[in-house]
């Protein structure tokens, strides 16, 4: 096997993030265009909002379960072997579900595009990680791939929009069998291998409780309105949810080489970034499932017509993304998440209070202000949890990361379509829809103040404190 020329030049590096951005292209248009297409696939597989919800969330589900062991199978075997895998079984899951004859096997390949997709994100951070060393330029790159995070989560709807209205919903996961394909053979060509110095032994049991955690937490949540919170399956599964939490962390502590490292929420910035991930992506996950069932059951509004209405979200998604590296690069997080938890707050607020059946003008600068918020958020996150890790275990600290978004997403999903089917059993015009609709509003109000209090706390010179500590401390214990 022909040996990949090292990243010598900022051309080269520049080809190497480009590919990198591929990847996050990918997984996450293929979040959000699916979105689009969720009323078309509950008329045609004549599914129930708890179907729909699956669709969404069994894909999120093997993604974040998997991250971490792919971040650490990466540092192990090597990123740009474990990334070229994850470009194959991606773009395979991705040509099965558009064949799906049922609900059943949609899901079932859905998960299976989530394993693929689970060696994609995390380790392209990584790459990116280790190609860009010098701090500011790492901010940059970082901003930028975070800039296609954000054209990719705001053009999803309307790509897929185009796609459903010409040629029906299965037509959404053609797009990514292309993408994958030339990223894959550019990845051959141009990315160099690495791997940790010293890598990790495999951690099945802490594998097995992570998805403990996750899969009985979201079947717990998605049931209740169906069986009733009070239901002996839906306490069994939180029950189930909390242990595996308990036994995870338990067992995690024990390890010498855990899959999920503990030792990096030491880190004030790191638990901080965590912490915002998971809020962030909450009121995204929330609002991209809300927003299209709104839009297509409730104003009857095409696909196409749906996602241009996401048009000032993408916008602002794609202007701040660079922006916010560029940004932290010059400021540091702060500023970037202080105020992108404001913008999210102030646009749930704007509906939360508004009238059942907003004006144009007032949905689209709801729309705007969400993308100002995450545009200025995700490269903070990101830039906040990677800076100051050992780069040995850059994998790993990129998957925890990756994973708590994901977790955010997936739980953003399955709070707003409980909250709704418990208002009403199918997604319809009505009072039902709109007590929903506003009790979700208010949920994703509250991420975006949890957003800014845990900034405030987390990024000063205390936090930055706590993360050289905890970052002597792996370093004396890896010597050890």
């Amino acid at each position: 096997m022909s040996r990949s020329p090292a990243p010598d030049t900022g051309a080269h590096r520049v080809l190497i993030l480009v590919i990198c951005c591929a990847s996050i292209l990918l997984v996450s248009l293929d979040v959000t265009i699916l979105n689009v297409a969720l009323p078309s696939i509950q008329r045609e597989l004549h599914t129930s909002i708890a179907g729909v919800q699956w669709t969404i969330d069994g894909y999120v589900l093997v993604l974040a379960s998997l991250l971490l062991l792919a971040g650490s199978m990466a540092d192990r075997f090597g990123r740009r072997r474990v990334f070229q895998l994850g470009l194959l079984v991606f773009g395979l899951g991705s040509l099965l579900c558009s064949l799906a004859p049922s609900l059943a096997w949609l899901i079932a390949f859905r998960m299976l595009q989530g394993v693929g997709g689970s060696m994609l994100n995390p380790v392209a951070l990584s790459i990116i990680s280790n190609t860009f060393i010098d701090p500011r330029e790492r901010a940059r790159a970082i901003g930028a791939w975070s800039g296609v995070v954000g054209i990719s989560i705001a053009s999803g709807p309307i790509i897929g929009g185009a796609l459903i209205d010409a040629a029906g919903w299965r037509s959404v996961f053609w797009i990514n069998v292309p993408i994958a394909a030339l990223a894959l053979i550019m990845t051959r060509f141009f990315v160099p291998e690495s791997k940790a110095a010293r890598a990790r032994h495999p951690d099945p049991v802490g594998q097995i409780l992570i998805v403990g955690v996750l899969a009985a937490l979201l079947y717990g949540i998605i049931d209740a309105p169906t069986a009733g919170w009070s239901s002996p399956v839906v306490i069994a599964c939180f029950v189930i949810s909390l242990g595996s939490l308990v036994g995870l962390i338990r067992y995690e502590l024990a390890r010498r080489e855990p899959l999920l490292e503990l030792r990096f929420f030491q880190s004030a910035p790191f638990s901080g970034a965590s912490i915002v991930a998971v809020c962030a992506f909450i009121a995204l996950g929330g609002f991209l499932f809300l927003n299209t069932l709104y839009l297509q059951d409730v104003r009857g509004l095409s696909a196409l017509r749906a996602g241009l209405f996401l048009l000032p979200m993408a916008a602002a998604m794609f202007v701040l993304g660079p922006v916010s590296g560029y940004l932290v690069a010059r400021r540091g997080p702060r500023p970037s998440l202080v105020i992108g938890g404001a913008a999210l707050s102030a646009s749930a607020l704007l509906f939360a209070l508004g009238a059942s059946r907003p004006s144009d003008p007032r949905l689209f600068l709801g729309y705007a202000l969400i993308g100002v918020g995450l545009g200025l958020m995700n490269a903070a996150i990101t830039n906040t949890a990677v800076s100051g890790m050992p780069r040995a275990q850059s994998g790993v600290a990129s998957a925890t990361t990756s994973t708590t978004r994901q977790i955010g997403q997936a739980l953003g999903v399955a709070v707003v379509g409980s909250i709704l089917a418990s208002n009403s059993r199918r997604i319809m015009p009505g009072s039902a829809f709109a007590s929903g609709e506003t009790a979700s509003w208010w949920v994703i109000f509250g991420c975006g103040i949890a957003v800014v209090v845990v900034a405030l706390v987390t990024t000063g010179r205390w936090g930055e404190a706590t993360a050289q500590r905890m970052a002597r401390l792996i370093a004396a214990e890896e010597l050890a």
